[in-house]
This record gives C-alpha cells, sequence and structure tokens, in this order.
C-alpha cells in the first residue's frame, strides 16, 4: 500500500512526500482511512511503529476540509479554541508530537498548532491560546490551568487523541482526563492509542468511545522485538554491577546509549559518576526545568552526549534513532515499562542491544517481566566481571535459551539500516513516525 492509496488530501500526501515516505507502516495503513471517515477509534500498537502520523494526517485533513467548508471558517477576531486535542502523558512526547504535526502540515497555509505543557512560561501559552487553533496539543495538568482560568476553551474541538492513555492511566491522569472529557462536545471524533486495552484503560476507552468504534490492534507487548537483543546479567552488588556498567560503556560498538535508573536522584547521582571518567553523558528526570531538559534533549540528538541517564517519565516519547543500547541500571517499578524502555532502541531498521544489570533481590521483578512479554531473557556474563554468586533459583532461564543469542560477553556491533523502516533516519521508502 501507499500514501496516495490512503486518499491523503493533496497538501498532505505532498508534506510527506517531502520527508521521503512513500509506504506507510501498518499502524498507518490500517488506521488513516476509518479515521479520516470520522470512525471512533481504539489502537493498540507498540511504541515506534508510527502512531503519530496514523493520527495527525486524518487531524490535519479535517483542519483542511473545515477550511474548504465556508460554514465552518473561524472569525479571527473570536477566541474558538481548538478543532482537533491531543492528550499526551509528557512534556517531551507533546513537543514531539507537535513537530511531527507542524512538519505534515507544513503546506497547510497559516496552520496553527499550539502546545501546552507544564514547566513553560505561562505568558507564551496564553498567547497561544488567543484566537482561533487548528491544533493543540497539551499534557493534562497545564491543560486544566488553563481550563479553570477560561483561556482555554474547548467547545469547538472535533477531534480528541489520547495518546499513550495507558501512560498517562499510570501516571495518574485518569480523573484529569474525564475531566477535560466533560468539557468536549459530545458529538466529536475519538481516538485512543495505547500498549494494552486491558483493565482500566479499557474501561476508559469503553466510555470515551462511542459504541461503533473500531478496534486496530497491529501488536501488543508480546512482540518478538526481533531487531533488538536482550540480555540479563547478574550482579553481585552495587560495586559489581556499576563495573559491568563502566565496562558496556567502554565499548567502541556503541553509538549512543541510554540508561535507566529507578529514581531521579540515582539518575543525577550516576550521570556525576560517569562524567567523572570521562563520558559525554547528562541525566534527564521529570525534576529538571524545561529549558534545561530540551538542552540535554538536543544534545542527545546532536550527538554532543553519548549516554543519557533518565527516568522512565523523562524517557518516554524520545526517539533517537541513533541509540544503539538501552542498559536497565535501576529496573522498572512496572513489568510493562521495560518494553517501553527497550523500545527506545532497535528504531529506524536497526538493531539495538538492551542489557539488564539485575542483583538477586531483582529476581521477582525480572520474572514478572518474562511473564509480561512471554519471552525468557537470555544470561550474558563478561569476561573478568563473571558473578561469584551462582544465579536466583527462582530464575527460570537457561543461559543463552533465546534464539539469536550471541554468547556471553560477546561484543554487540549494531547494524545499519538494511530495508524499509520508521523515523528520522530511516530509509527514503519509510513511513513517517514520531
Amino acid at each position: 500500500m501507499s500514501f496516495e492509496s490512503l486518499g491523503l488530501p493533496a497538501a498532505l500526501a505532498r508534506a510527506v512526500a517531502d520527508s521521503g515516505y512513500t509506504q506507510p507502516t501498518e499502524v498507518q495503513s490500517r488506521a488513516i482511512a476509518p479515521a479520516m471517515a470520522g470512525s471512533d477509534l481504539r489502537v493498540s500498537s507498540s511504541t515506534g511503529s508510527g502512531k503519530t502520523a496514523a493520527f495527525a494526517l486524518p487531524a490535519l485533513s479535517r483542519v483542511l476540509a473545515a477550511r474548504g467548508d465556508a460554514s465552518k471558517r473561524r472569525d479571527s477576531k473570536t477566541v474558538h479554541g481548538p478543532r482537533v486535542l491531543v492528550l499526551t502523558p509528557t512534556r517531551e512526547l507533546a513537543m514531539q508530537v507537535a513537530k511531527a504535526t507542524e512538519s505534515y502540515g507544513r503546506h497547510i497555509p497559516g496552520l496553527r498548532v499550539a502546545t501546552i505543557v507544564g514547566g513553560v512560561p505561562y505568558h507564551a501559552q496564553l498567547k497561544a491560546l488567543r484566537g482561533p487553533l487548528d491544533v493543540l496539543i497539551a499534557t493534562p495538568g497545564r491543560l486544566m490551568d488553563h481550563m479553570a482560568n477560561g483561556k482555554a476553551v474547548l467547545a469547538n474541538v472535533e477531534l480528541f487523541v489520547l495518546d499513550e492513555a495507558d501512560r498517562m492511566l499510570d501516571m495518574g491522569f485518569i480523573d484529569d482526563i474525564k475531566h477535560i472529557a466533560s468539557f468536549l462536545p459530545q458529538a466529536r471524533q475519538t481516538m485512543m492509542f495505547s500498549a494494552t486495552f486491558a483493565g482500566e484503560v479499557g474501561q476508559l476507552a469503553k466510555n470515551m468511545l462511542n459504541a461503533e468504534a473500531q478496534t486496530i490492534s497491529v501488536s501488543t507487548h508480546t512482540s518478538t522485538h526481533e531487531n533488538i537483543e536482550q540480555r540479563l546479567h547478574w550482579a553481585d552488588d552495587g560495586k559489581h554491577k556499576h563495573a559491568l556498567l563502566e565496562q558496556l560503556l567502554a565499548g567502541r560498538e556503541i553509538d549512543q546509549a541510554l540508561v535507566f535508573t529507578s529514581t531521579q536522584r540515582d539518575a543525577d547521582w550516576l550521570a556525576d559518576r560517569l562524567a567523572e571518567i570521562g563520558h559525554r553523558v547528562a541525566s534527564l528526570h521529570g525534576g529538571m526545568p524545561q529549558g534545561r531538559r530540551n538542552r540535554v534533549l538536543q544534545g542527545l540528538r546532536s550527538r554532543d552526549l553519548r549516554v543519557l541517564v533518565a527516568t522512565d517519565v523523562a524517557a518516554r516519547g524520545i526517539d533517537v534513532p541513533s541509540i544503539s543500547h538501552v542498559i536497565n541500571y535501576g529496573l522498572p517499578m512496572k513489568a510493562e515499562d521495560y518494553v517501553h524502555r527497550i523500545g527506545r532502541t532497535g528504531r529506524a531498521g536497526r538493531a539495538g542491544l538492551a542489557v539488564t544489570l539485575a542483583e538477586r533481590r531483582d529476581a521477582g521483578m525480572i520474572q514478572r517481566i518474562q511473564r509480561f512479554t512471554t519471552q525468557r531473557i537470555p544470561v550474558a556474563t563478561m569476561l573478568g566481571l563473571e558473578p561469584r554468586l551462582p544465579e536466583p533459583r527462582e530464575y527460570s532461564a537457561p543461559r543463552g535459551a533465546a534464539p539469536g543469542h550471541r554468547g556471553a560477553g560477546k561484543p554487540f556491533a549494531p547494524r545499519r539500516p538494511q530495508g524499509p523502516g520508521v523515523g528520522r533516519g530511516a530509509p527514503r521508502n519509510a513511513g513517517p513516525r514520531r
């Protein structure tokens, strides 16, 4: 299937072609047409599958259609609020979605896209909310602030998008989402994108979507991550774990590495320690001012940084194809976060390596991760840094059990793209992604 066959308006088809894309990803090919037809959608798709274009292109198509309908044209002297509202869980993801939307809408004259997130001065946001607005991309908390002071008008929203709905619920935004939705018109189109629709997320979808909503399931948390090799190293203690990390980061095969910690304090401490031994490194977490977070992310994209130490929330939405290694220095609090973590590598057709450094006290979480993904993580060792203690008895994955395991301690060299992929830096026939 090509983008031409999806029936995109000429301005959007031109923008997609300008970006070098000719073939949509699976989620795009399955979601764009029903979305443009006005259907409510429940979309389950793994990270890195091109979800942003799957809702951004239909949203912009709606904007173009409204501009061609004289009855829907807006008076520039009146605050009408946005035509499209997109909610995301984090600032980074909101800005990424905004950037993609502006790129796909580059040939729409006068397109107005605003981003409302925390950590940014109110003045600039108030200015952005004045007058007609085509697309508003926001995090729930800051949007509710502007709703409370009457500056965010949602009475004319025609399309409501919840991106990474499962993550928003994990972060405690369910009441905020319901509050925001209560201010939206009943006669609207709603699309929800989530890694899973089990439990509370499924109930929210039932309440938000109409009875005719279509379900699109592209992949789940049990996907094989076939272009991501996974390894597990058992560490005797904290000192041993740090020695394993230093050995990994010393490898020349690393392009850029994303190291996960469990807390903000650990992220700052570990980044400082790695900087002391000569690494080009920075930390990234939710406790940092937005300006500093932006500078860190720019440093990663420009390759000024080789190592980024981050927490789960801060790293959500990072899309940098040159991240060749993800290292779990601190384990996630929830098994599903492991999937989101390792999805930061192996992007844009490249291969990636995800390494988990675990102490014996982490055996329970390792088991939960394996049950969640329905995959075993092969155990590996490094020459000279073999653990003295035996593996935990409750850990059931035999050494080197997973298909394609390269063997203990063998260096990993990420391959370059070999065929169609997605994302910035992908081959020119790849589908767009966020």
